[in-house]
C-alpha cells in the first residue's frame, strides 16, 4: 500500500448524508488520493471535492465512478478489491434498512476480509483511519496465503 492511496467511498441512500458530511470534513485528507465510488455517492463525493479544490486552487483528485451498487457497482468494487487496488473500504451502510442487494453488501465486506483491506463501516472507524498515522505511509499489510486452500483440490 502505497502513500497515495485508493480509497473506496459507499454509502447506502440513509446514510449518504452522513458520508457526504465527513467527506466535507475530511476532504483535504482525501484530495491527495484516489477515490472510487458506486453511482450516486460517486457523484456526491465528486461535487464536494470538486467545489472543495475550486475554492482553495487545488486540482481535485482522480474519482472513478462505478454503477449504482444494486445495478452492478458492487461487483465492479469487489472485482477491485480482488485484484488489489483498493486499500481502504469506508462503506456507510444502513443496518436498519433491509437492501435489495444485501447479498451483494455481504460479498464485499467478505471480499474486504479475505484480502485484509482497511475497512469502515460506520463514521467512527472511518475517523479513526483517516486520522491514523499510517494513512500518510507506506504500509504493508499482512498476506493471508491461501494457497493450501485452493490446492486442495490437487491432493
Amino acid at each position: 500500500m502505497r502513500k497515495k492511496k485508493t480509497i473506496a467511498l459507499v454509502a447506502h441512500d440513509n446514510r449518504k448524508s452522513d458520508l457526504i458530511d465527513w467527506v466535507e470534513y475530511n476532504w483535504k485528507e482525501l484530495f491527495q488520493h484516489n477515490l472510487v465510488c458506486t453511482g450516486t455517492t460517486g457523484s456526491m463525493v465528486k461535487e464536494v471535492m470538486d467545489k472543495k479544490c475550486e475554492d482553495n486552487n487545488l486540482i481535485p483528485p482522480s474519482i472513478t465512478r462505478f454503477k449504482s451498487g444494486p445495478l452492478g457497482g458492487d461487483q465492479q468494487l469487489g472485482a477491485l478489491i480482488a485484484e488489489g487496488k483498493v486499500d481502504i473500504f469506508i462503506f456507510l451502510w444502513d443496518p436498519m434498512q433491509p437492501q435489495p442487494h444485501d447479498v451483494d453488501v455481504k460479498a464485499l465486506l467478505r471480499i474486504c476480509a479475505l484480502y485484509n483491506v482497511v475497512t469502515a463501516t460506520n463514521r467512527s472507524t472511518a475517523d479513526f483511519i483517516i486520522s491514523s498515522e499510517l494513512f500518510h505511509k507506506d504500509y504493508k499489510p499482512a498476506i493471508i496465503d491461501y494457497s493450501s486452500y485452493i490446492n486442495r483440490l490437487n491432493k
